[in-house]
């Protein structure tokens, strides 16, 4: 049998951070300021946190919630399981977490999906606070 080549983590985070043009927090508040007033134009910021984490520190507000688990099922089309949250393969879909780890997982596998528009934020939440940007309250379940 031949060997497999193996993969860390940190081979797979360079690997999915290769292809996108992360943003950084404050070029998402300017993105999402100005996606309020662009037509035709379509910006998605999924925060992919469980409710402990988001109830913690908090949310970016308009963003909205896909867990991990269920993030790619949810956003393509073609999955059957977006139940009305799917993504059109042009969308700008920025995926936020605590630290900008697994949303740069995330977002590398969206792009492998066909989602050529998709990013992450560089720092996560954490990173967004520490750029004294504004987190609100998530929604009661």
């Amino acid at each position: 049998m031949p060997e497999r080549q193996r993969k860390t983590v940190h081979d797979l985070l360079a690997e999915a951070r290769s292809g996108l043009e992360r943003v950084v927090p404050a070029e998402l508040a300017d993105l999402m300021k100005a996606a309020d007033h662009a037509e035709g134009e379509r910006l998605r910021v999924i925060d992919i946190r469980p409710r402990e984490d988001r109830e913690r520190t908090g949310i970016i507000e308009g963003s909205e919630h896909i867990g991990l688990l269920v993030l790619q099922w949810r956003l393509d089309p073609a999955s059957g399981a977006s139940e009305g949250t799917a993504a059109g393969l042009d969308d700008h879909v920025v995926v936020v977490c605590n630290q900008g780890y697994s949303s740069s997982l995330a977002a590398g596998q969206l792009q492998q999906m066909g989602f050529a528009r998709a990013t992450d934020l560089d720092g996560g939440v954490e990173g967004w606070i520490e750029a004294g940007l504004p987190v609100v309250p998530p929604p009661r379940a």
